[in-house]
Formats: C-alpha cells, structure tokens, sequence
C-alpha cells in the first residue's frame, strides 16, 4: 500500500522523496567540482529519461564533474556534446541476462555515497511507482561494490556500447584495437 505523509529516515522512496533528492544529491556535485573538490556520479540504471535529472546531469558536467552512465536500455541524454555534456560518458551492456540492479555513486568530497534500490532515472518511476533507493552505509559493502561491481563494469569492452553525441551506439575497442 501507499500512505502520504510518511518521513523515512534512510529509505529514499517515490514517489514522495526520490526525484528530489536525486536532484539534490546531482547538484550537491555540481557544487563541490565548482568550488574545486572531488566530485564524480556513476549511476547504473536501465533507462534514463527524466528531463529533470538529465538538465541537472548537464549542469553538473559543466562544472566539471565526470558522470558515467550505465544505462542498459533507453538513455534519452547526449553525453560527449561541447559546453554541454563533455564529462558524460554513457555505456550500455546488453549480454545474455537481464541485469537489474540499480546502483548510484556520488563522489562526495572524498565521502562517496552509495545507494542502491529499484528506480530508473524516468518520470514513471519518480511519480508513478512505489520505488526505494536506499543509502549502502557500511563501509566494506559500499568499497566491494565500488570496487568489485562499478569497476567491471566500467572495463567490461565485449559486450559494452558507447553513446555518441548523435545518439548512435558504437562496440567499445577490445583489448589490442586502436
């Protein structure tokens, strides 16, 4: 069921809270790189549509901070375009299996935030749906899934596509090609 008027005290959860403080979290980046300090995003989602969240994307870029997108499905950004969107790099995995995790990294000054949960970045998700995000608190689980789930994926250069700026996917260099 569903009641209004709940406050969580670590559960992000939609359609209350989620698309705020997604955009919040995003533009908490976007204003540490402007002042200098580390600042990174990687979010692995199936699709990413929100217009919201894609203009806070954007401002984020342009104040320097790198984004690295993992979106399995539709991905309604344009990463890599001049002044607008040159720290985005999008990727897309299809393979076998169908992967559903959702992961979300937030560099945070050197204090990186992890969250995981069921949302994809899309309108329908945001305002229409139950979904939670919940913050990865211990510090050994959010180290393996940094380093042990978003680092592989990050490599992976079999199955990976790379998203041009005029939204054509193109098979990542394998090892050996130049």
């Amino acid at each position: 069921g569903y009641s209004q008027g709940h406050e969580w005290k670590k559960l992000i959860v939609a359609p209350n809270d989620l698309h705020r403080r997604t955009l919040e979290l995003i533009n908490s980046q976007a204003a540490l790189a402007s002042v200098g300090k580390p600042a990174r995003i990687f979010a692995k989602v199936n699709s990413l549509a929100d217009h919201q969240i894609i203009e806070a994307l954007y401002r984020a870029s342009q104040e320097g901070v790198p984004i690295e997108i993992l979106s399995r499905g539709i991905c309604c950004l344009r990463p890599g375009v001049t002044g607008l969107s040159e720290n985005i790099h999008v990727r897309s995995i299809v393979d076998r299996f169908l992967e559903h995790s959702r992961i979300f990294y937030f560099e945070n000054g050197c204090r990186p935030e992890v969250f995981v949960g069921s949302a994809d970045w899309m309108p329908r998700n945001f305002f229409k749906r139950i979904e939670v995000v919940f913050p990865v608190e211990d510090g050994v689980l959010r180290d393996r899934i940094t380093e042990e789930i978003l680092s592989y994926q990050l490599k992976d250069n079999q199955k990976a596509r790379t998203l041009a700026s005029d939204g054509s996917y193109h098979p990542e260099k394998t090892m050996g090609e130049e």
